[in-house]
């Protein structure tokens, strides 16, 4: 999930500055395009942070699954086939487990690791990767397609990532599979490629992200509450629309048009207002509280 205070969003704003290419897509994307003639290069990094994405103490190998994982959701949202991966390891405690999980990983995904780095620090630990994919489908879809009239869809369910957090954390013996090991949507990705009009994964909770795609779309975006799937009891709805980590699909197509991979309808996306978000009918004005968004 990612950090979004006041500092970090002052320095996307310089970082924009220097992105001045359309392979960039503005930094406001899950990835980056580098059109090469007849292909197209999708590429996306994400890091990991002990004690902020990782519970301190966590096992090596689901750190590197993870870390895996949060990068080949970013290409599964663009219809992306993944084609290599660059590490950057910050070395410590655990290093052969999380070259196990590394392995596990990557052949789980059929990318193979190309290079990278690694470096001495910590505590705390942080790690790296840059995923590269070839995209199925041109023009490669973004955030920013909606268009008015459009349904917008969601796969699977939320809040199984929240659960196996709490697991952990408590110390119970729930399931937490979800959080340690996420399963990143590919097939379903490669599949709505060629359909949608605006897709992204739920990566940061299901009503940050959607308020991010309607502001890129310069649409608004109208949710019913009750539409989402859950992975928990249903008095935890409102905590799992908001936790994030579910790395599920987030999607627009036009009115009438059935997705090809299982997906529930969980709202319509409408002429811009003066909300981006509308839930239950009720305006949504600005992204405060509606994500998990570290403050260390």
């Amino acid at each position: 999930m990612e950090n979004r205070t006041s500092a970090e969003k002052t320095f996307i704003a310089a970082m924009r500055a220097l992105a001045s290419g359309p392979e960039a897509r503005g930094l406001m994307d899950d990835a980056a395009v580098l059109e090469l003639g007849e292909d197209a290069l999708v590429l996306t990094h994400d890091m990991l942070v002990e004690g902020v994405h990782v519970l301190p103490g966590s096992d090596m190998a689901d750190v590197a699954w993870k870390l895996v994982a949060t990068n080949v959701s970013d290409l599964a949202a663009k219809g992306a086939e993944p084609l290599g991966a660059l590490l950057g390891h910050m070395l410590g405690d655990g290093d052969e487990d999380f070259a196990r999980g590394l392995s596990e990983a990557l052949e789980h995904y059929r990318m193979p690791l190309l290079g990278g780095d690694t470096v001495s620090g910590g505590p705390p630990r942080s790690w790296g990767m840059t995923a590269i994919g070839r995209a199925v489908y041109r023009p490669v879809p973004c955030r920013s397609g909606a268009q008015a009239g459009d349904a917008l869809w969601l796969t699977g369910e939320l809040g199984a990532a929240m659960a196996g957090f709490e697991a952990l954390r408590d110390g119970t013996d729930a399931d937490s599979t979800a959080y340690r090991r996420p399963m990143a949507r590919l097939p379903e990705g490669l599949a709505l490629a060629p359909l949608v009009t605006a897709i992204m994964d739920v990566s940061d909770g299901l009503l940050l992200d959607a308020f991010r795609m309607a502001e890129a779309s310069e649409v608004s975006l109208a949710i019913d509450r009750a539409a989402p799937p859950l992975a928990v009891a249903e008095e935890r709805r409102d905590d799992a629309l908001r936790w994030g980590e579910d790395y599920e699909l987030l999607f627009t197509m036009p009115a009438g048009a059935a997705p090809p991979v299982p997906a529930t309808r969980i709202g319509s996306v409408e002429p811009q207002g003066f909300a981006p978000l509308f839930l239950d009918g009720q305006p949504v004005v600005n992204a405060d509280g509606l994500g998990w968004q570290h403050e260390s």
